[in-house]
């Protein structure tokens, strides 16, 4: 069974509703998923997963939140097979400050597939976006977990 540890921070609710939506459809193809809110208490330990997913909203002017800075931190080390997603707001900042903790995120992770940004909501045609995204993440690590 392969086992996914989800961390997310939310300020308005859409980097949540993404994370679980994210849950929703690993739980859904059968993978075993922990979904942690950042900043909510003892972070579970990286080591036990196969698999981490970090999600994060963009602060003033292209900020990564604390809380996430906080997390990095506090993790100590770059786990193998991190992916980043995360939600913006093209209306503070325009293109180029969009989901700018994402990109920043993604950067210190040396990820191995495109982060997912949302704007705003994952609702609607967006959903589908989250979707696919999480199962291209998933064939993605696939490859190398299973041996």
């Amino acid at each position: 069974m392969v086992r996914v540890l989800i961390c997310y921070a939310s300020f308005s609710g859409n980097t949540k509703e993404t994370a679980e939506l994210i849950a929703e459809t690993l739980r859904n193809d059968g993978y075993e998923i922990c979904l942690y809110r950042i900043g909510s208490g003892n972070i579970p330990d990286p080591s036990l997963f196969d698999v981490i997913m970090i999600g994060s909203f963009t602060w003033a002017k292209g900020a990564t939140p604390n809380d996430v800075k906080d997390f990095v931190y506090e993790v100590g080390y770059k786990p193998p097979y991190v992916f980043i997603f995360g939600t913006g707001d093209t209306q503070f900042g325009g293109d180029l400050l969009f989901c700018n903790a994402v990109d920043k995120l993604a950067k210190f992770y040396n990820t191995s597939y495109e982060p997912l940004k949302i704007e705003q909501s994952p609702r609607g045609s967006q959903e589908v976006r989250v979707i696919a995204w999480t199962k291209g993440v998933m064939k993605h690590c696939l490859q190398y977990l299973v041996k």
